[in-house]
C-alpha cells in the first residue's frame, strides 16, 4: 500500500524530461526527487523514440546538457508539448534555436555559475604549459632528472601578452586573474567593451600575432567555428601557446595538431575536443600538451550552485514565473 502511495505521489509531481543524465544528475536527484518526476530516458528498456512517444502529449520540460545528445528538431517534433529546455551549460550549442523560436520553447542555461571554476582551469592550464608543470612531473616519476640531469628552461608568467578570445564572464574573471600574474591582456569579442582597460582586436589574427599565448573563451556558434584556422595558428608563431576552455571546435583541431607536432607553435592546455571523448593521439606523447577531459566547472561548489540553479528554473517555469536565468524568451 505505501508502494502505491509513492506512486501517486510521484505521479502528481511535475514531469521532467532527462535524455541523458547531466555531471550533476547524483545531487540534483538526491535532493529534488521530491519536487520534480524525472522521467530518465537513458533508464528505460525502450529506445529513445519510443520512450519519447510515451510521454510525448504529457511532458513540457526538458533537462539537458552538452554533454548528452543534442535537442535537434527532430527531438523538438517528437515532443509536441514541450515548453521549456532548462540546460547545465552556458553555451547552447547542442539546442536547435531557430526551432525552439519557431515552436514558441523556452530555453533556460547557466551563464555564470561556472565562470570561476572554468577561468581556475583555464589559468592553470596557462601556467601548466609555460612553466612545464606536468612534463617536469613526469620527468621525475620516471626517474629521468637523475640519469638525464637538469630539466629543461621553462618560461616566465609576469610581462606575457595574452589575448583573450571571447571576453564574457569567463574571459573577463581569466584577465583578471593573469593581471595579478603581471600578464598583459589583449582581447577579441563580438564587438569593442568600453568598459574594460585591455586593448581591442577585431582581427583574430592580429591578436593572435600580437600575444604571446591565446586563451579561448568563446561560445561555439556558426561564426566561430573554427575561428582558430592554420593562419590564425601561424600567426601565433612557435613560441605562442593556445589554451582552449571553450568548446573544441572553436579551434581547427586538425590543422592545431600538426602546428603542434611540426613545432609551429609553441604548445597546449587543451579541456575541450572536437569529437570528445575521443582526443588525437598525436598529442599524447607531445610533453609541450596539457590534456584535461572537459572538467572546467567539476567542483562539488559548482555542482551545488547548478543544481540549485536548475531546480529554480524548473520550479519558476511551473509556478508560472520568469526563468531565472533566462537564454531564450518567448
Amino acid at each position: 500500500m505505501a508502494q502505491d502511495n509513492d506512486n501517486h505521489t510521484e505521479s502528481q509531481l511535475p514531469q521532467v524530461l532527462v535524455l541523458r543524465q547531466p555531471g550533476c544528475w547524483t545531487m540534483l536527484e538526491s535532493n529534488y526527487s521530491h519536487k520534480f518526476n524525472f522521467l530518465k530516458a537513458w533508464d528505460s528498456p525502450l529506445p529513445q523514440d519510443q520512450f519519447l512517444a510515451g510521454h510525448a502529449g504529457s511532458v513540457q520540460a526538458l533537462l539537458s546538457s552538452s554533454i548528452g545528445p543534442p535537442i535537434t528538431a527532430n527531438i523538438l517534433g517528437m515532443l509536441p508539448s514541450l515548453k521549456v529546455i532548462v540546460t547545465t551549460s552556458a553555451g547552447l550549442d547542442h539546442v536547435d534555436l531557430p526551432k525552439c523560436r519557431e515552436r514558441g520553447v523556452v530555453v533556460a542555461s547557466a551563464p555564470k555559475v561556472h565562470t570561476h571554476d572554468v577561468a581556475d582551469l583555464a589559468v592553470g592550464l596557462f601556467l601548466d604549459v609555460m612553466r612545464k608543470i606536468s612534463a617536469g612531473d613526469r620527468y621525475v616519476r620516471d626517474r629521468l632528472w637523475a640519469s638525464r640531469g637538469e630539466f629543461s628552461l621553462v618560461s616566465k608568467i609576469g610581462g606575457k601578452r595574452v589575448g583573450i578570445v571571447g571576453l564574457g564572464n569567463i574571459g573577463l574573471e581569466v584577465a583578471k586573474k593573469l593581471e595579478a600574474f603581471g600578464c598583459s591582456i589583449l582581447y577579441n569579442s563580438r564587438k569593442e567593451k568600453p568598459f574594460v582597460p585591455y586593448p581591442f582586436y577585431s582581427s583574430i589574427c592580429e591578436l593572435a600575432f600580437n600575444s604571446d599565448a591565446l586563451i579561448i573563451c568563446c561560445a561555439l556558434t556558426a561564426e566561430t567555428h573554427h575561428l582558430i584556422n592554420n593562419k590564425v595558428l601561424l600567426a601565433l608563431g612557435r613560441d605562442g601557446i593556445i589554451v582552449n576552455v571553450g568548446r573544441g571546435a572553436i579551434i581547427d583541431e586538425k590543422e592545431m595538431v600538426q602546428c603542434l607536432v611540426k613545432g609551429e607553435i609553441g604548445g597546449a592546455g587543451l579541456d575541450v575536443f572536437e569529437n570528445e571523448p575521443q582526443v588525437p593521439k598525436e598529442l599524447f606523447p607531445l610533453d609541450n600538451v596539457v590534456l584535461s577531459p572537459h572538467n572546467g566547472p567539476c567542483t562539488p561548489e559548482y555542482f551545488m550552485d547548478l543544481c540549485e540553479l536548475v531546480a529554480g528554473n524548473l520550479a519558476a517555469f511551473f509556478s508560472n514565473r520568469p526563468l531565472l536565468s533566462p537564454a531564450l524568451d518567448k
